[in-house]
């Protein structure tokens, strides 16, 4: 196990709604990509393999939690890396990137990254796709659920109306879902679109939801019509990684609640959560954060400046 489980639940009463505390999965680097690890990385090791190679865009935090636990596993990481607008956020996660090991290979395209993982492919590699939202690490978050309906069942926090969640791959929203219908939890799971094509993640999400389902053990597909998936797209703005003005004002009113997020991911999901809320369409907001709040200095310790083929990745 790389993570620290339970992660707690908290009540934000500045803005009337309870968070799942996911930012908290790991001291060493935390977020949601750590739950999707724990069942990847044990997969990769049982088939006997000795490097990952993944893809994702220049500042991911798929890719830097890879590098990070893959390395500590013994595994080489390698990424092939779209580009992506430049924040301080996104160099850091680069820099970090490279601090801990991982091979970088600057793509100017996802089609272009495909092709260049297929070319360093060898049968010592094990393949993970962005965001890590295969089947196997979708049930990382089938796990979370588990975890959640436990705590709800502790009277740790109210059952929800509705769970509020950031969908760039989709693996997290599919395995809540899977998840919450195989506990009997009652509840609508919202998923936040921060990535374009808006239409391509909502189809991979659902047929997602679809597969973790059967591979958790799942017998009966009506349980998930009892945790509706809504896929909102109204926060997207501009693209993937573009910041919003709705994602600044969240930033500002997470900040006073003590929450970090950065403008790609999380900043745009609270601003959905918030709209959940003041819509008064649901009583009980679950907003599942999901942006590592793990300091980050200590991964950055030794690291080089981006050399100029990685700068190439910063619009």
């Amino acid at each position: 196990m790389i993570g620290v489980y339970p992660t707690p639940v908290q009540r934000l009463e500045s803005v009337d709604m309870w968070v799942k505390r996911d930012d908290l999965t790991s001291p060493i680097y935390g977020g949601n990509k750590v739950r999707k690890l724990e069942r990847l990385i044990p997969e990769a090791l049982a088939r006997g393999k000795k490097r990952i190679i993944t893809v994702g865009a220049a500042g991911s935090h798929h890719v830097l939690a890879t590098a990070v636990f893959g390395s500590r596993a013994g595994l080489e990481v390698e990424a092939a890396l779209v580009p992506q607008r430049r924040t301080d956020h996104v160099v850091e996660n680069l820099r970090a990137d490279l601090g801990v090991g991982a091979t970088l290979r600057p793509v100017r395209t996802y089609p272009g990254a495909l092709l260049s993982m297929l070319l360093h492919m060898r049968k010592d590699t094990y393949f993970v796709t962005v965001g890590g939202s295969n089947v196997t690490g979708s049930l990382g978050y089938v796990d979370a659920a588990r975890e959640l309906a436990v705590q709800i069942r502790a009277g740790e926090l109210p059952s929800p109306d509705a769970i509020v969640v950031t969908v760039g791959s989709g693996g997290t929203a599919a395995g809540l879902v899977a998840g919450l219908a195989l506990e009997n939890v009652k509840c609508a799971v919202v998923g936040v679109v921060v990535a374009s094509p808006a239409w391509a993640v909502k189809i991979m999400t659902r047929r997602l939801v679809r597969a973790t389902f059967v591979a958790a053990g799942g017998k009966d597909a009506r349980l998930l019509r009892d945790v509706p998936l809504e896929l909102v797209t109204n926060q997207l703005g501009a693209g993937y990684g573009e910041p919003t003005e709705a994602g600044r004002r969240a930033e500002e009113v997470a900040g006073e609640a003590g929450l970090a997020l950065d403008p790609t991911y999380t900043a745009k999901c609270f601003a959905g959560a918030l709209e959940c809320v003041q819509s008064a369409r649901f009583k009980n907001v679950l907003y599942w954060h999901t942006l590592s709040s793990a300091p980050i200095e200590p991964l950055l310790a030794g690291a080089p400046e981006l050399p100029a083929r990685l700068e190439r990745l910063l619009r």
